[in-house]
């Protein structure tokens, strides 16, 4: 165990990874602090983490993955694949499409816990009241909503009969060679022993597994068992936190970053049609003023002017808009990607398509007391971004 004296010593971040790259690969790698305090381990970029909301980016690649050969269709009512009639019971005449579910303006809304058991039934949890936003229709109104992504896994599941965290490997993972997973079942032995614990003033907040998977790698089901076999495909499209469950390290999230600024290709194989990387980060929400709310993170801290331009789940950078702070690089260019907050980490992927450039990066134990400098980021997130300043 480590002492008492080393824990308080340890300083904020406990650990962060910063990959740069370019269209041919990675132009520089910085990795410092410790992976796990407990074993005293140095993180490396090599070392998977869940990445948070990045996960929500490489969730809507492998929708585009199944638009392009024609399984889903962005624009189509979600219900016909569902199974069941969803509407916001404020405005029943509004169909539901995914392309409203990744961009944030489904009228869904956090209201409940959207981390749900093994067991739970994700119609039953969208029939609560509390998940729909009574006073804005779909597609008027931006509020940033994790639930959205468990109903949009629901759906690639019912379209394809494929489990979501085993859709996602063979539609993302697999083919851009990534040893990642999502809630950890398809992350190879090696990789599972190398993933970097979470945590919060020098307290674990997760993933504290000393190298070994976790005894149930979902929510167990409220009777407290963890059966995956029981089940049933496009129930429960919450159980693999397509959200925010992604383990990833930054080596390996700079390749996903790389086939975004190839436009879809990355080594020579082809993952997403140009067609579809521009879908992605075609802005599809602007602040306006007042057409959504700007002040949720990821991780849903109220950070005024985080969020101000919004496409099929990717943020777009340095909105110039009134009241807009999103530009933790502090140049005004404009980038795409996604930032990430959970557990105490901070992450983000971020492609400039122009220069043809872009960073991978994570940080654990991010002090929020350092003030930023530039924007509604921490001040960790504003040095990951753009270190010489």
């Amino acid at each position: 165990m480590i002492s008492l004296f080393l824990l308080a010593a340890i300083s904020q971040p406990a650990a962060s990874v910063r990959v740069a790259f370019d269209r041919q690969g990675e132009t520089s790698v910085q990795a410092t602090g410790l992976a796990d305090i407990g074993a005293g381990r140095k993180v490396t970029p090599d070392d998977p983490v869940r990445i948070a909301s990045i996960s929500k980016l490489v969730t809507a690649i492998g929708v585009m993955r199944l638009v392009e050969q024609h399984k889903l269709d962005l624009d189509a009512d979600i219900s016909d694949l569902l199974g069941y009639r969803l509407r916001n019971p404020a405005f029943p005449d509004t169909p539901i499409t995914l392309r409203l579910l990744l961009s944030h303006r489904s009228s869904l809304t956090d209201g409940i816990d959207y981390v749900l058991p093994l067991d739970a039934d994700i119609r039953t949890v969208l029939q609560d009241p509390k998940v729909w936003d009574g006073a804005h229709a779909p597609g008027s109104f931006f509020r940033y909503t994790n639930l959205n992504f468990p109903v949009v896994a629901s759906v690639m599941e019912r379209a394809t009969g494929k489990r979501f965290d085993q859709l996602m490997h063979r539609l993302v993972l697999a083919p851009l060679k990534l040893d990642a997973c999502y809630n950890f079942t398809t992350c190879s032995d090696a990789a599972v022993a190398r993933i970097v614990a979470q945590y919060r003033q020098g307290q674990v907040t997760r993933d504290d597994n000393h190298g070994s998977r976790p005894a149930c790698p979902v929510t167990r089901a409220r009777d407290g068992s963890c059966d995956l076999t029981t089940y049933k495909i496009g129930r429960n499209g919450a159980i693999f936190s397509p959200q925010g469950g992604l383990y990833i390290s930054a080596h390996d999230l700079a390749r996903v970053g790389r086939m975004l600024l190839n436009r879809g290709t990355l080594d020579g194989v082809r993952l997403l049609s140009p067609a579809s990387v521009a879908t992605l980060r075609t802005p599809l929400w602007v602040y306006d003023g007042g057409n959504g709310d700007t002040g949720e993170d990821p991780a849903g801290n109220h950070q005024a002017g985080f969020i101000c331009s919004y496409g099929i789940a990717t943020m777009l950078l340095a909105t110039q808009k009134a009241g807009c702070h999103d530009d933790p690089f502090g140049d005004g260019r404009r980038r795409f990607g996604h930032a990430g907050d959970a557990y105490g980490l901070r992450s983000g992927l971020w492609i400039d398509p122009k220069a043809g450039r872009g960073v991978a990066y994570f940080a654990t134990d991010v002090s929020l007391e350092a003030a930023p400098k530039r924007s509604a980021y921490t001040r960790t997130e504003e040095l990951l971004a753009k270190p010489d300043q």
